[in-house]
Formats: C-alpha cells, sequence, structure tokens
C-alpha cells in the first residue's frame, strides 16, 4: 500500500515538473501553489534540485561545442567594422558633392511640381464639370424612378423626356448612362401596362357619370326623355353637355383618372426617333390582344350582376381609353382602327350576353342586366360608338324576360288557384266592402243596397288575380324604361307580353283547376262565375295600359288584350266540365239501375235509383242561380238529353234479349218521372215544354209500344204530322224483335193465347213492314 503511494507522488512530481519545464513564467503560479500545497515537498525540491542539475551540464556541453564558432564570428565582425567606417566616409562625401549639384536643378524640380497641380487642379475642375453634368442625370432619374412609384406617369414622362433628351446625350459616354437608356424602354412597358389596369377602373367611372348624368337630367328637365348621345369623358362633349344644362357640376374626364402621358411619350420617342410607324403597328398589335382579353367573359358570368358589370367595365374602359388616344394623338390611332374594334367587340359582346344571358331564369336578374346594357350602351353610344345591335338585342332579351316573368306568374297563379276556396267573398262592414271594390273594378247597385252581412258573387281569387296582371304590366313596364322605345311602341311590348300572359299562362292555370279530378260541381260554378266578372274587367285592363302608355286603344295597329276569349274559353271549359261532370253523375245512378225485364205486371211507381237520381238533378241546378241563364239552361238540357240517351240505351243494349210489356211500363214509369222534372222548371228560362223535348224519343216509341199503334205509324210513316215522327224504324224493330222472343214463350200476350196466333202474326208483319222501310231508307 505504501509503495502504491509513493509510485503517485513520483508520477505527480514528475507532471510538475514537466508542467513548469513547459509553462510560461507568467502562468506558473498554480502549478508552484500545488506543490507547497502538497504533502511531499521536501521531496519535490530534491527532485527539482536534481533537474536543475541536470539542465546546467547541458547547457555547459552546448557552450563548450559552440564556444570555436563564437570566437570566429567576433573576428569577422572587427573586420566589418573597419570597411563600414570607409563606408560612412564615402556616403557623406557623396552626399556633399549632391549638395552642390542639385542646387541646379532644383528650379526644374519646383516647376515640375507646380505642373503637375495645375495638371490636378484641371482635372479637379473637369472632374467637377462632369459630375455636374452627371448629378442631374442621377437626380432626374431618381425623381423619375419615385414618380413612377407613385403613379404619377404624367410627371414622370416629362420627366423621362428631359431625361432622355436633354442631359442623357450630354453623358451618354459613362456606363451607368447605358443602363438608363436600355431601362427607357421597360419604363414604358410598365407605364403602358399600367393604362390596360385602369381600364376597368376608367369603364365603371364613365358608366358611373352616365348613369348620374341619366337621373339628374331626367329629374331637372321636367320628365322630358334623356338620350346620352355626347361622350362624359371627352372634353368636347363635356363642354357641350355642361352649357346644355347651363353650366352646372363637372364631369371629369379621363385624363383626370389616368395619366395617358406614358403613350404620348412612347409615341414622342418613336417620332423623334423615325420610328413612329412601328409604334403605331406595335401599339394597335397589343391593344387588339387586350381587346381579345377584356372581351372572353368569365364561365360564370351569368350567376351574379357583378360579372356582367365588371366584363362591361373592362370593354367601356378599353374604349374610352382609344378615344381618348384619338382625340389627343395623331396619327397613333384612326377611326378606321377603332371602328374596326369596335365591331369585333360588338359581336363578340352580344354573343356573349346571348349565351350567359340565357341561363338567367330570374326576371330580377334579366331586368338589371337590361338597365346595365343600356347604361353600357349608352356610354359607348356617347362616343359615337354605334349601339343600334345592343338595342335590338334587348328586345330579344325581352322576350327572355317576358318568358321569365310568365314562368314566376304560372307559380303565382297556381298559389292563387290552389289556396282559394271557391266561394263568394262575406264582407261584414263597409271597409271590407270598399277594400275588394278598391282591388278590383266591381259594380253592383242591388248588391250595395244590401245590409250587411253580405256576399260578392266572385271568391276571392278575382281581385288577386286581377291585381297580379297589373303587377305584370308594371313588370314589363320596367324593361321599357330607357330603350328610347317610343309610347306606341311600349304599348305594343305590354300588350303583348300581357296577351301572352291572358292566353297562355292564366289560361293554362285556369285549365289545369278545371280538368282537376277532384273539382267538384260548385267549384266549377265559381269558376263560370268568377271568369265572367274577369270577362267584364278587360275593359278596365285596357285603361290602364292606356294610362301608363297614353296610347289610346282605337290608334291604329294597337294590339289589343285577349282577356275576354281567354276568360271565354276557361269559362267554356268550366261549362263543358259541368255537362261532363253531370253526365258522369248521372251514369252512376244509372248503374244502379236494376230491371226486372221479364216483369209481368209494373210497379206502382218510379225507380229509387232515377227517384235519388231526379232529387239529385234539382238539388244541383239549384247551385246554378248566379251563373248566366244560358249555362244553367244548357246544362239543364244536356243533363236531360244524357239522361234520356242513357235510357234509350238501356232499353235497347243488346244483353236485354227479351222484355215483357210489364216492364216496359216499369220503364215508362221512370220515364214519366223525368217528364215530370222537366216539366217542374228546374232551370228558369226555357220556354213552353222545351226541355221536355229531350225526352220526346223515348216517349214516342214507349208510347208506339205500349198502345200497340202500329197502323199509325205504319200509315203515316215519313209524314211531317206524324205522331211518332222521332221513332227510328231500327230502333223500333229491335225493340219488337225483343218482345217476339218473348211471346214465342208465351210471355208476353199470355192473357191472348186463343188469339196468339193472330198476334204473332202480326208481329212477323210489322217487323216485316219496318225492315221494308229501313231498307227502303237506306236505298
Amino acid at each position: 500500500m505504501a509503495e502504491l503511494e509513493s509510485l503517485e507522488t513520483a508520477a505527480e512530481h514528475e507532471r510538475i515538473l514537466r508542467e513548469i519545464e513547459s509553462t510560461d513564467t507568467a502562468c506558473i503560479g498554480p502549478t508552484l501553489r500545488s506543490v507547497y500545497d502538497g504533502e511531499e515537498h521536501g521531496r519535490f525540491m530534491e527532485k527539482l534540485e536534481a533537474r536543475i542539475r541536470n539542465h546546467d551540464r547541458e547547457i555547459e556541453k552546448m557552450c563548450n561545442f559552440h564556444y570555436q564558432g563564437f570566437v570566429d564570428s567576433i573576428t569577422e565582425l572587427l573586420k566589418v567594422r573597419g570597411e563600414a567606417q570607409k563606408l560612412k566616409n564615402q556616403v557623406t562625401d557623396t552626399n556633399r558633392k549632391l549638395q552642390n549639384e542639385g542646387k541646379e536643378v532644383s528650379l526644374i524640380i519646383a516647376m515640375e511640381e507646380l505642373k503637375q497641380c495645375r495638371l490636378q487642379q484641371r482635372n479637379i475642375s473637369a472632374t467637377v464639370d462632369k459630375l455636374t453634368l452627371c448629378l442631374p442625370v442621377l437626380e432626374m432619374y431618381s425623381k423619375l424612378r419615385e414618380q413612377m412609384k407613385s403613379k404619377r406617369h404624367y410627371p414622370a414622362l416629362k420627366t423621362l423626356e428631359h431625361l432622355e433628351h436633354t442631359y442623357l446625350p450630354q453623358v451618354s459616354h459613362y456606363r451607368f448612362c447605358k443602363i438608363m437608356v436600355d431601362n427607357i424602354p421597360k419604363l414604358r412597358e410598365e407605364i403602358k401596362e399600367s393604362i390596360r389596369k385602369h381600364s376597368d377602373k376608367i369603364g365603371e367611372t364613365a358608366m358611373k357619370q352616365v348613369r348620374t348624368c341619366s337621373v339628374w337630367r331626367r329629374g331637372s328637365c321636367s320628365g322630358r326623355s334623356f338620350t346620352v348621345t355626347l361622350s362624359l369623358f371627352n372634353a368636347k362633349a363635356v363642354k357641350a353637355s355642361q352649357q346644355l344644362e347651363g353650366g352646372k357640376g363637372f364631369v371629369p374626364g379621363a385624363q383626370d383618372l389616368v395619366d395617358f402621358s406614358p403613350v404620348y411619350r412612347c409615341l414622342h420617342i418613336y417620332s423623334v426617333l423615325g420610328a413612329q410607324e412601328t409604334f403605331e403597328n406595335y401599339y394597335r398589335k397589343q391593344r387588339r390582344k387586350q381587346a381579345r382579353l377584356v372581351l372572353q367573359p368569365p364561365s360564370n358570368m351569368h350567376e351574379t350582376l357583378d360579372g356582367y358589370r365588371k366584363y362591361f367595365n373592362q370593354i367601356v374602359g378599353f374604349f374610352v381609353v382609344e378615344d381618348h388616344i384619338l382625340h389627343t394623338t395623331q396619327g397613333l390611332v384612326n377611326r378606321a382602327y377603332i371602328d374596326e374594334l369596335w365591331e369585333m367587340a360588338l359581336s363578340k359582346t352580344i354573343a356573349a350576353l346571348r349565351t350567359h344571358s340565357s341561363y338567367c331564369s330570374d326576371p330580377s336578374l334579366v331586368l338589371d342586366l337590361k338597365n346595365l346594357i343600356v347604361l353600357f350602351a349608352d356610354t359607348l353610344q356617347g362616343y359615337g360608338f354605334p349601339v343600334n345591335q345592343l338595342f335590338d338585342m334587348l328586345l330579344e332579351i325581352q322576350d327572355q324576360y317576358s318568358e321569365t316573368l310568365l314562368k314566376k306568374w304560372t307559380g303565382v297563379f297556381r298559389n292563387i288557384l290552389d289556396s282559394d276556396n271557391y266561394s263568394p267573398i262575406p264582407v261584414t262592414n263597409e271597409e271590407m266592402y270598399k277594400k275588394i271594390v278598391g282591388q278590383f273594378p266591381f259594380q253592383d247597385a242591388e248588391l250595395e243596397k244590401q245590409p250587411f252581412p253580405k256576399k260578392f258573387p266572385f271568391s276571392e281569387f278575382v281581385p288577386k288575380v286581377y291585381n297580379q296582371i297589373k303587377e305584370f304590366i308594371y313588370a314589363c313596364l320596367k324593361f321599357s324604361e330607357d330603350l328610347h322605345l317610343s309610347s306606341t311602341e311600349v304599348d305594343d311590348m305590354i300588350r303583348k307580353s300581357t296577351n301572352l300572359l291572358l292566353t297562355r299562362t292564366l289560361s293554362n292555370c285556369l285549365q289545369n283547376v278545371i280538368k282537376r279530378k277532384n273539382v267538384g260541381l260548385t267549384e266549377l260554378v265559381q269558376i263560370i262565375i268568377n271568369t265572367t266578372h274577369l270577362e267584364k274587367s278587360c275593359k278596365f285592363l285596357e285603361e290602364f295600359i292606356t294610362n301608363i302608355t297614353n296610347v289610346l286603344p282605337e290608334t291604329v295597329h294597337t294590339t289589343k288584350l285577349y282577356g275576354t276569349t281567354t276568360f271565354k274559353d276557361a269559362r267554356h271549359a268550366a261549362e263543358e266540365e259541368i255537362y261532363t261532370n253531370l253526365n258522369q253523375k248521372i251514369d252512376q245512378f244509372l248503374q244502379l239501375a236494376d230491371y226486372d225485364w221479364m216483369a209481368m205486371e209494373p210497379g206502382s211507381k218510379a225507380s229509387d235509383y232515377l227517384v235519388d237520381l231526379i232529387g239529385f238533378l234539382r238539388s244541383t241546378f239549384a247551385v246554378f242561380t248566379h251563373l248566366p241563364g244560358k249555362v244553367a239552361q244548357t246544362a239543364c238540357m244536356s243533363a236531360c238529353k244524357h239522361l234520356s240517351t242513357s235510357l234509350m240505351q238501356l232499353l235497347l243494349e243488346a244483353e236485354v234479349r227479351q222484355l215483357t210489356l210489364g216492364a216496359l211500363q216499369q220503364f215508362n214509369l221512370d220515364v214519366e218521372e223525368c217528364e215530370q222534372f222537366a216539366r217542374s222548371g228546374p232551370v228558369p228560362g226555357f220556354q213552353g215544354d222545351t226541355l221536355q223535348l229531350a225526352f220526346i224519343d223515348l216517349r214516342q216509341l214507349l208510347d208506339l209500344f205500349i198502345q200497340w199503334d202500329w197502323s199509325t205509324y205504319l200509315a203515316d210513316y215519313g209524314q211531317p204530322t206524324c205522331k211518332y215522327l222521332r221513332v227510328n224504324p231500327t230502333t223500333a224493330l229491335v225493340l219488337l224483335e225483343k218482345m217476339r222472343d218473348t211471346s214465342r214463350k208465351n210471355n208476353v200476350f199470355a192473357q191472348f193465347r186463343k188469339n196468339e196466333r193472330d198476334k204473332q202474326k202480326l208481329i212477323d208483319t210489322v217487323a216485316k213492314q219496318l225492315r221494308s222501310l229501313i231498307n227502303s231508307h237506306h236505298s
């Protein structure tokens, strides 16, 4: 253990010694401190002394080794000292000689120095002069960049002109000037692009000015029509417009919104360079490319009005720029070039509008688009561009607008007709009465005299439909505004659109309601009453249109409203539907008929089904009190004829192969019930026995068979005064055959069995004569 500690101490002392040998004197303090802090201080000192003695021996060896060389060096140095003294003396002599001889050339040296100073002075003066020329160039260029940065193109162009033609030529041999010259086309391109970017803003401002001025003029000119025929952005037009209005207001020109000076400057530059034609061709080529880009509409332009507005603003801005260039430059553009551009733009614009407007299904959007197109056309017309094609296209859009209105009003009419209760409008006080009369032109002295509560004859859909027709006319009138149409043209347009509304939209809606499966007779009766009153209101619609267009109906070529025809057709359809419904009801009752065609004796009264049928007809015709007399009479006559025809078919149908006289007498009781109904006058207005004539065919046929009056029939057949004039021989033969089959089975003439053979012969004889009459009639 002690040996191990001794070895560690020895190694530590060795390390410290090496550190002392290799460390600078200034940094040896920490090393010595570690020695004094150690426990084996004495042993370390012994080792240190041993190391010193060792180094002393090495130094002594080295000195002995180099001693001879040191002696030789001292000897050589002593020899050199003598030679150095000689050299010093020689240098001193030479210097003295040079000083004496240099006095002669000092004047020459002074002159050279003066010459050099004079040269430097001239160089400084020349440099100052050059800097005096260059500094304005640099200042102008810096000013140009600042003006370009702040979008002040006209001052920038003026600066560019001075820089290019006044300053740069004086310093053109400097490299920085060449850089500036090379940058001039780039600056020109930047300015040109700035004008293109401002086209949209120019167009928007121009159209705003036209719209604002148009509104202001309407308000300040006592309603007289105003057509924008002057350019609001053209200086001459502005002056003329201000003179027209007494100098009121100020309309900014295009030059107030956009700096056109870069174009002027570029034209001037190329003119100075003798290449004006090159710039003109380049300008026109680039503007044609820009025109094609401007005229390309976005794919979703039809979705919002802003899409159309931006499209029009770009086009207007483009042509405002071209018009301004035309009037402020010489030769850069000409009228032929602008007309060519406008012709291309007009065709593309119209094609784009036709395509995109066809997607519009909202009449409000179509109307806003029309107003925008009018503003667009008026603005460009002010610059002398022909816009007749735009107004012609607006007439096409008017047709589309009318179609969208018709679709909208189809829904409006459907809602009105579907929500109507088809009952007369009840009113309980004067206020309600006046409200209805204010909505619909109705006058009835008898109704006015009646006390409250009372009822209008029509249902709610009459005033609602009437007011919606007026709203439609107002909507049509809105489209005609600012189209520069005459009153006659506006009147014609409104009347044609209103006729479409009446003859197509309203008519179809009414027809759909009338043809509805679940519509009842009460509803049909009310529809007839309603359409009758709407028909009477057509003259008031005529007056309404006349009042808003100031075109009298008796004016030549004035289109007449077809409302009367529309409501007549609807009423006739409702009447036919009433007739059809009545006939269907009659058929339903007849399906309940259950005759015993082999009955030997008749019943004591009419069949139950027929009694119910007659009761239904009586209650139905009681509802027809408000119908026009002819309608109720026609319906009653139609029902009676259908009933008569159906009873005849029931008697003659092929399934009834045999029938007895008793069954025929029962059938006669039913016919008598029908005749009694006809004689009772279910509907007033029939003269005499007119309604009974509906059953005359049945009556004469039944009388012929029940009375067995063949001799009279056969004798008088063909005579105008024939008792059985309405009995057809074919019908009589069919019925006779049915009874003959029964006779053969001893059913019909059972009570005359002793004369059965004679009766059978009589039937055969009558049948033979009937066939003869039929054959003679056919021949």
